[in-house]
């Protein structure tokens, strides 16, 4: 024993590990490229943010800026066009998000078949995704032109009347908005389900064919199982990118008409760069923040008990 000890000593003596783990230095160097951009670009401008909305800033304002608490938010509570805003977010984001993921199956599964050409199909199928939201935009004004867009033009063909200024009318801006919104963000949506389709292992249908299941049994037993992780996931993210929408709907109708189209993301847009209103819209942002959090973490719970349970 004494021997043994003495010759474990010179090992110890010249760093042998011990009970607690070496702290890897070099991990964090090769973590920093892409930890420092987050932080400058998300993290820091989410932190402002959060500081901006418990003051009075405002542009144009020789006053030193002042701490105002929650004003700002019980202001919020209050505010009828910020919920109306609200309400038409909602209306937005579903209205796109599920028939967006219904298209997007059919067309997935399509796509899965063995077909001629279907490398075409698929080219041609995301070329939406690979086009600028301005420039989907401006096309999409194009065709919903009053006096010379497409869609007019086939309906007066079709004599089914002279057209109208579908994102000018009270009652069918925001359902013109929708289709567009739809048609921008399927390709991504079927990407990621063809993707799902193709993980899932061909002997399963197989089997399930030769077990006389027909192909809505063989989709209901076997395709969407091993497609509803992908599923839910990809319909959690469309919501919250179709919630925060932006740029699209700026351009088809800036919110327009009579704030039918006007998103919470443009809402807040007008109150800090049309009436300099910067803490005001940093509390709508907060607020946007938090509610888009909690419907996340609730996917999030859903998804992780449905994996305990199966």
């Amino acid at each position: 024993m004494t021997l043994a000890t003495e010759a474990e000593r010179p090992a110890k003596r010249a760093g042998a590990p011990s009970g607690r783990p070496p702290t890897d230095y070099g991990a964090w160097f090769l973590v920093l490229p892409a930890l420092i951009p987050i932080l400058v670009l998300s993290v820091g401008p989410l932190i402002y943010g959060i500081l901006l909305a418990f003051t009075d800033s405002q542009s144009g304002r020789t006053e030193p800026t002042e701490w105002v608490g929650a004003l700002n938010f019980t202001d919020l509570l209050k505010d009828t066009l910020f919920w109306d805003s609200f309400r038409i977010g909602l209306i937005w984001a579903v209205g796109v998000t599920v028939p967006q993921f219904l298209l997007a199956l059919g067309l997935a599964l399509l796509l899965n078949e063995k077909l001629r050409l279907r490398w075409l199909a698929r080219a041609l199928a995301i070329i939406p995704w690979a086009m600028p939201e301005v420039v989907v935009g401006i096309m999409w004004r194009l065709v919903y032109n009053p006096d010379a867009g497409i869609l007019n033009e086939t309906l007066r063909d079709l004599g089914l009347g002279d057209g109208r200024d579908w994102l000018s009318s009270l009652g069918t801006a925001l359902p013109a908005v929708i289709v567009v919104g739809i048609w921008a963000g399927m390709p991504q949506t079927t990407v990621a389900l063809l993707a799902g389709l193709q993980n899932t292992p061909r002997e399963l249908h197989e089997a399930a064919a030769l077990d006389g299941a027909g192909a809505w049994r063989r989709f209901r037993t076997v395709t969407w199982p091993a497609l509803r992780p992908v599923a839910l996931a990809i319909t959690a993210l469309n919501f919250i990118w179709n919630f925060n929408s932006f740029a699209l709907v700026y351009v088809l109708t800036s919110g327009g008409p009579g704030g039918r189209t006007r998103l919470p993301m443009l809402f807040a847009y007008e109150e800090a760069f049309r009436y300099g209103q910067f803490g005001y819209a940093a509390a709508m942002g907060c607020v946007m923040v938090a509610l888009i959090s909690i419907a996340l973490a609730v996917v999030l719970v859903g998804r992780l008990r449905g994996g305990e349970e199966s």
